[in-house]
Formats: C-alpha cells, sequence, structure tokens
C-alpha cells in the first residue's frame, strides 16, 4: 500500500504489517504545530534516527517521508504511535500564531524570533493510543526529534499556547525524556493560560484552554491584576491534574479547598460573560471564605 493510501487510514490495498499506518477511527486528531528557522529539510533517515535516540521504548521508531514533493507529508511511529506530518514552506498563519505565541509564558525576545519563522510542521496524532495525554506525549516527542532540523517553537493552536523547541531536545530532558513530557504541568502545552481584559470589566480574566480534549472542563477567574497570572495558573494545573489522576468530577456550584486558609467555588459563565464561551464546558471559579463551603448534609 502507498504511503499516501496508509497517510489516510485506507485500507483498499494490502499491506506489508510493519508499516506505518494512520488509525482511520480517529475523526478530531490532536495536533500540534511545530515552526522553523529556515526552510523544510527533513531527512527520513537522520529524523528516524534522532526518534530512536529519544528514549529508550522509542529505539524501533520508523519514519516514512512521501518522495518528490515541495514540501512535507509523512508518518512518524513507534509501537501503538503513529503520527502525521504535513509541512509547509511558509509562516504559519498570522492570527492563529499570535493566539498562541502571544499568551505565551517566555521571553519577548523569543517571541519575536519566532514570529520571523520561515516553515512550519502540523503534527496529528494518529495511532491507536487511546488516552489524550500519551497521544500529546508521543507528538512532543516527535517535535523533540525535529529539533535537529532548526525547529524553534512548538505550537497547541486548540490550547492557545506555545513553548520554546528547545524545551523538548533530547539533551536537556535526556534518558527520562518520555517521563518528564507526561509530568509536564498540564497548562504548559497539552493546555493553555491565557490573561485578557473586556472592556468595561474590572480586572483581568484568566483562564485556561483546551481541557476538552482530556474530557475536563477549563476553568476561569477574574483577578484583580495581571500579577495574580501565576497564582491561578497553579491553582488551576492543580485542579486539573487531580481530575485526570482521580478521575473526579466538578461541577457549578462545588467549592474546594485550594490552600491552607484558601477556599474556592466554582459556578456557571454569567449570560454577560459570553466571552467565556467553549470549545469546551467553562468553570467559573471565585474565592470564597470557609464558612461559605458546602457541608454534607
Amino acid at each position: 500500500m502507498s504511503i499516501f493510501s496508509r497517510f489516510f487510514g485506507r485500507k483498499e490495498e494490502p499491506t506489508d504489517a510493519a508499516a506505518l499506518s494512520a488509525n482511520p477511527a480517529i475523526e478530531n486528531p490532536l495536533s500540534l504545530q511545530v515552526l522553523f528557522a529556515a526552510p523544510l529539510s527533513i531527512a527520513e533517515d537522520t529524523l528516524a534516527a534522532a526518534l530512536r535516540a529519544y528514549h529508550p521504548s522509542m529505539d524501533r521508531a520508523r519514519v516514512e517521508i512521501a518522495p518528490d514533493m515541495p514540501e512535507i507529508l509523512g508518518l512518524a511511529g513507534w509501537d501503538k504511535h503513529v503520527v502525521r506530518l504535513v509541512g509547509f514552506n511558509a509562516p504559519y498563519p498570522k492570527d492563529a500564531l499570535e493566539a498562541c505565541v502571544a499568551p505565551a509564558h517566555y521571553a519577548q525576545a523569543v517571541k519575536d524570533e519566532v514570529r520571523g519563522h520561515a516553515s512550519h510542521i502540523i503534527l496529528y496524532y494518529a495511532g491507536f493510543e487511546e488516552d489524550p495525554l500519551e497521544q500529546y506525549v508521543a507528538m512532543a516527542a516527535v517535535a523533540g526529534a525535529l529539533t535537529g532540523f532548526q525547529a524553534m517553537a512548538v505550537l497547541n493552536e486548540h490550547a492557545h499556547t506555545s513553548l520554546p523547541a528547545g524545551v523538548f531536545d533530547a539533551e536537556s530532558l535526556g534518558e527520562e525524556s518520555l517521563d518528564l513530557l507526561r509530568t509536564l504541568p498540564l497548562n504548559m502545552l497539552y493546555c493553555g493560560f491565557v490573561k485578557y481584559e473586556v472592556e468595561g470589566v474590572q480586572g483581568v480574566w484568566m483562564r485556561t484552554y483546551g481541557a476538552d480534549k482530556f474530557s475536563l472542563p477549563d476553568f476561569a477567574a477574574l483577578a484583580s491584576g495581571h500579577d495574580e497570572g501565576e497564582y491561578y495558573s497553579n491553582i488551576f494545573n492543580n485542579i486539573m491534574g487531580y481530575m485526570l489522576e482521580s478521575g473526579a468530577e466538578l461541577a457549578a456550584g462545588h467549592t474546594m479547598q485550594i490552600g491552607e486558609n484558601a477556599f474556592m467555588k466554582l459556578r456557571d459563565p454569567a449570560q454577560e460573560e459570553y466571552y467565556l464561551d467553549g470549545p469546551g464546558a467553562v468553570l467559573v471559579a471565585e474565592i470564597i471564605t470557609s464558612d461559605e463551603i458546602n457541608t454534607p448534609e
């Protein structure tokens, strides 16, 4: 079966059992986007070697790139994982780029360099792992292997966030690379954390994006100023991490203790808070006193 048939998960032709083939059952795949400083020049064997060296469990990683194409269309994979690569010798769309770079938490000088990128590759998860965290980890590993090809930044457009590509470099992560990617705070890349001001509203709204991909709600809060960003980012990351690990469910009306003397209540967004809508469910967090905590009946 040709790489084009396997890229789209078609089954109309017989194929080598060892060949990489996309999972046709995935309709809305998770995705990450990798930006590069120069036009794309990805060698199949070099990328495969970088993947095999990324982590001991990836020592049988394979890469196949369609030949005689002006840009990039390929597959990378190991074990249950398959990742589609679609590359273009053009900058990423400007509005989508800004939505990921502007709110990100790294130096302005680095952001300016990222804005000047020359090309990009979109990674789509196309394997057979059902856990969204493991899907993101697999794509982040491919992004890490791409750092050797002048990758500058890794974006998650759905989550409105990005990180410098060097964060994923194999040398900086070492032999525990995949373990470190699994324990990356959710709102660093797999989800995002955005601060913005709304005309006519006093304070700064802070919210997460992308939690819907984990079947979790996103969280929002109206802070008094930008300086509370780290405070709310840590709270939301801890709550989402707890929900993901424990399977606990939270909904409007629930209250919780978030610190030694700190408490929080969750509510649905008000009708006039339309700017908090979507793409999935959003819960607004409000700081309350201890006597407002729900008590068992």
